[in-house]
């Protein structure tokens, strides 16, 4: 079994309606996102995903929607296990193998979702 991981940054702004601290103010973050494939090489071409397709994926299905954003308009509460929860939803069946989709709002400290019941 081989394991893609593809990483992209972007800057989004949220608050958190049901939080009770600070972060119930809009606030920003410097988000970073790894997506991870799992999969088996063809025999044929030696690779079992183009990695233009899973940056064209995460481009046009997260990226595009999310950087420079205010994550509120379009995940109700935009907590990092919910914008993990999204990217998946914005990748599932997109891209094969897609194994989990990872996020950090700050260093150090991340969130991983590998869909609703979990990898099988």
């Amino acid at each position: 079994m081989h394991e893609i991981r593809a990483e992209f940054t972007f800057a989004a702004a949220h608050r958190l309606p049901r939080y009770q601290g600070k972060c119930v103010n809009l606030h920003g973050h410097n988000y970073k996102l790894e997506v991870t494939l799992r999969g088996e090489p063809d025999g044929y071409s030696g690779i079992f995903v183009d990695l233009g397709d899973v940056e064209k994926a995460v481009k046009e299905g997260i990226l595009a929607k999310a950087d420079h954003a205010n994550l509120n308009d379009f995940i109700e509460n935009p907590t990092a296990e919910n914008v993990a929860a999204w990217c998946w939803s914005r990748l599932t069946g997109k891209l094969p193998g897609l194994y989990e989709v990872r996020i950090w709002e700050i260093p150090g400290f991340s969130v991983g979702y590998r869909g609703p019941e979990g990898f099988r």
